[in-house]
């Protein structure tokens, strides 16, 4: 089992595997930046099921089945978006039959304009687990398009290892 470090993705991976959970993610903004996070962590192939990088907003609707209304009526940065792709890239991405017990998606504005009416820094993070979908809207992020980035990444993880442990 991992060593629960300082780290917060160490610290994921170690209560996903202390639990027996999966996790899989659905990144827009991040484009992969989560589950890279993850992955750097040794032991992680115990728990990690994989990511969807559905960057463009078709992806969004044709893999994960996030609803084509909400999308045309919302754009993909949206809280709803977050919560429907947390939750289904679980299924998308089962196991031996297996869907994965935490879902945690990302979709947001990093930049350079902004998008669907929403500025730069606008990021939402989705998190589903146990029946349970949530949406958490980060405070405006401030920076630039990598430092938006980075920050949605530690903020996707901090906010998934807080829903673990509350399980």
């Amino acid at each position: 089992m991992p060593r629960a470090t300082g780290d917060p993705a160490a610290r994921l991976i170690a209560e996903l595997t202390e639990r027996g959970f999966r996790v899989a993610v659905a990144e827009s903004l991040t484009g992969g930046l989560v589950v890279a996070e993850l992955t750097s962590v040794p032991g992680a192939s115990v728990v990690v099921s994989g990511g969807v990088v559905a960057y463009d907003t078709a992806v969004k609707r044709s893999v994960l089945g996030v609803d084509d209304e909400l999308l045309a009526a919302e754009g993909a940065v949206h809280p709803e978006v977050a919560r429907q792709m947390a939750d289904r890239v679980r299924a998308v991405l089962a196991v031996d039959g297996r869907a994965a017990e935490l879902g945690i998606a990302t979709t947001g504005v990093a930049g350079p304009t902004d998008q669907d009416g929403r500025p730069v820094g606008t990021v939402f993070v989705g998190l589903a687990f146990d029946g349970g979908v949530e949406a958490i809207e980060l405070p405006l992020l401030q920076g630039t398009r990598v430092e938006i980035r980075a920050a949605t990444v530690q903020a996707a993880i901090e906010a998934a290892l807080v829903r673990i442990q509350r399980a």
